[in-house]
């Protein structure tokens, strides 16, 4: 069973066991639901400064809300529109400093102030999107995103 783990190394080593801890859950089981339910908590459990975690899978031409941990969000994010749905028709990491300064931000919470938003993508395809709030403006580094895309990585290994 999953246990709490006390995170004391640099960045980077505790990214690398939060991983570890995600390959460890995901092991043994093909639930779609479950695994990215478990993804998004223990990413909420693990980051600290943030206030939105969760995933938004494909549907067609747009985003639809998946499981998450924060407070209520938009339902249906088209391709291409705000930081979730440029991230998906890119095929690229966004990264935003200042989501306010992001043309055509979408606004689910007005508290968030950065957001991280990694596509997963299987055989070549966009099949959701890693999305990831904070109160802070700047909170994500380079660290972040090079290790969250290695979470995501690892994640979309296990998705059917």
């Amino acid at each position: 069973m999953f246990q709490t783990t006390s995170y004391t190394g640099t960045k980077e080593e505790n990214y690398n066991l939060m991983i570890k801890q995600l390959r460890a859950l995901l092991e043994g089981e093909s639930n779609q639901i479950a695994n990215l339910s478990n993804a998004s908590a223990l990413l909420n459990q693990f980051l600290e400064r943030v206030n939105w975690v969760g995933f938004y899978l494909t549907e067609g031409n747009e985003l639809v809300l998946g499981p998450f941990q924060g407070l209520p969000a938009c339902v249906r994010i088209p391709f291409g529109r705000g930081v979730c749905g440029t991230a998906a028709s890119e095929k690229k990491t966004q990264r935003i400093a200042d989501v306010h300064a992001f043309p055509g931000h979408i606004a689910c919470d007005a508290a968030s102030q950065s957001e991280i938003v990694i596509p997963l993508i299987k055989d070549g395809q966009v099949f959701g999107v890693l999305d990831i709030d904070s109160p802070e403006k700047d909170r994500f580094d380079e660290i972040d995103e090079k290790m969250l895309e290695a979470f995501a990585f690892a994640l979309v290994e296990h998705l059917q």
